[in-house]
C-alpha cells in the first residue's frame, strides 16, 4: 500500500479533488491510503439536496465551506478535531458496500489505544453507543474509494449549528439528538493526545495491517491537475448545491438503506421532472433512473414498465423495486 502524503493541505475542495485525482489517475495495480484535516466545512453526500442539510445563515456568517463529495451518504462536518481517511484499491462487489472489510484495520487500531470500537448500523464506528465515525463509498465500476471521517476532538457544538439534521434521521437513532449520539475519540483516550500524535499511531497501526508503506509526494505536474479539478468541479456552485427543481409531488421514506426523498413534476399527467436525493449508497448514478422517468405518464403500470429492466439495487443498494415502486406511485 502507498501512503499519498498531502502535505498539509486544509482546504476541503482541494484535498477532495486530491482523492478523486488519485483513484481516476493513479495505478490500479497499487491500493493507496490518503489522510486529510479539513477546515471548517460541511461535506454534503452526493446525492442530498444542499440547501436542505445545512443552516445557510450559519454557514455563510461561520465562513463555513460547503464541498459535495462523489461518494452517497449523508453529510458531516469537518474541522480542524477531524481526521479523514481514505483507501484507495480496485473494484470488487464483494467489497461495495462492505463497509465492515475496510473499517476493520482502523477499528482495529483504535482497540489498541483502549476505545471499545465496533462498527454499527450501516455504516458507523462506534464506542459506548456512541459515534465516533462515519463512512462511505464510491466506485468508479474499476477502483473504488473507501473513506470515513473520525471525530478526534471536533466541536461537537458546530455539527449541531451547521446542520439541519431531518427527524426521520433522528427517529431513526431512537429519538436521540445529534450530539447526545456522537462523541470524540479524545473522551475515551486514557492519556490525552493531540491529533496530530494520534494520525500518527493510526498510520503505524495500520503499517502493520499491511506491507510496509511507501509514501508518495505528489509531481509539481500532478498538483497542478488536481487545482484545475478543484477549480473545475469542487469550486462549482452547481456542484455543490444543485438544482433546487419545480415539484408538485414530494415522496419520502428511510428504508434500511437509508432516506430516499423524491421530487416529482407532473403536467398534464406526464413526468416532466424528477430529482433523487437521499443519503443512500449505490453504485451507479440516479440521474439515469431520473433520466428514464421522465416523460413517462405518472401512473403505477407505466413507471413499472418504465423500470423492468432496471436493477434498483444499482442504484439505492438493497431494497426491493416493489419497495421503490411504492414510493414513486403509492397509496398515502
Amino acid at each position: 500500500m502507498i501512503f499519498i502524503e498531502n502535505e498539509g493541505v486544509t482546504d476541503p475542495r482541494l484535498n477532495l479533488a486530491l482523492e478523486e485525482y488519485a483513484l481516476r489517475n493513479f495505478s490500479s495495480d497499487q491500493d493507496y491510503l490518503l489522510f486529510y484535516i479539513n477546515e471548517s466545512s460541511i461535506i454534503i453526500g452526493r446525492n442530498q439536496n444542499t440547501l436542505e442539510e445545512i443552516n445557510q445563515q450559519y454557514v455563510t456568517d461561520n465562513n463555513i465551506h460547503v464541498v459535495r463529495r462523489v461518494s452517497g451518504g449523508g453529510a458531516v462536518y469537518h474541522d480542524f478535531g477531524n481526521l479523514n481517511f481514505s483507501f484507495i484499491t480496485n473494484h470488487d462487489n464483494k467489497s461495495l458496500n462492505n463497509f465492515k472489510k475496510f473499517t476493520a484495520p482502523v477499528i482495529k487500531v483504535l482497540q489498541q489505544l483502549g476505545l471499545d470500537a465496533e462498527l454499527k448500523g450501516r455504516n458507523d464506528i462506534q464506542v459506548e453507543e456512541k459515534k465516533i465515525s462515519g463512512t462511505a463509498q464510491f466506485s468508479t465500476g474499476r477502483r473504488m474509494i473507501s473513506h470515513g471521517t473520525l471525530l478526534f476532538d471536533t466541536d461537537l457544538a458546530e455539527v449541531v449549528h451547521a446542520l439541519n439534521v431531518k427527524m426521520s434521521k433522528i427517529e431513526s437513532k431512537g429519538h436521540k439528538s445529534v450530539r447526545s449520539r456522537v462523541a470524540n475519540i479524545s473522551e475515551f483516550l486514557n492519556d490525552p493526545m493531540k491529533i496530530e500524535q494520534f494520525r500518527k499511531l493510526l498510520l503505524e497501526g495500520l503499517y502493520e495491517e499491511s506491507e510496509p508503506f511507501e509514501s508518495y509526494y505528489l509531481t509539481p505536474e500532478e498538483w497542478k491537475k488536481v487545482h484545475e479539478l478543484k477549480a473545475d468541479k469542487y469550486d462549482n456552485w452547481d456542484w455543490n448545491y444543485g438544482r433546487s427543481p419545480k415539484f408538485n409531488i414530494q415522496r419520502t421514506n428511510r428504508f434500511p438503506i437509508g432516506e430516499i426523498d423524491l421530487r416529482i413534476h407532473v403536467e398534464k399527467g406526464l413526468i416532466k421532472d424528477v430529482v433523487i436525493y437521499g443519503d443512500f449508497f449505490g453504485k451507479e448514478p440516479v440521474a439515469d433512473l431520473e433520466n428514464l422517468l421522465k416523460g413517462i405518464r405518472y401512473e403505477k403500470e407505466d413507471i413499472s414498465m418504465a423500470l423492468k429492466s432496471i436493477d434498483i439495487n444499482e442504484y439505492f443498494g438493497d431494497i426491493q423495486k416493489e419497495d421503490f415502486l411504492e414510493l414513486v406511485y403509492g397509496e398515502d
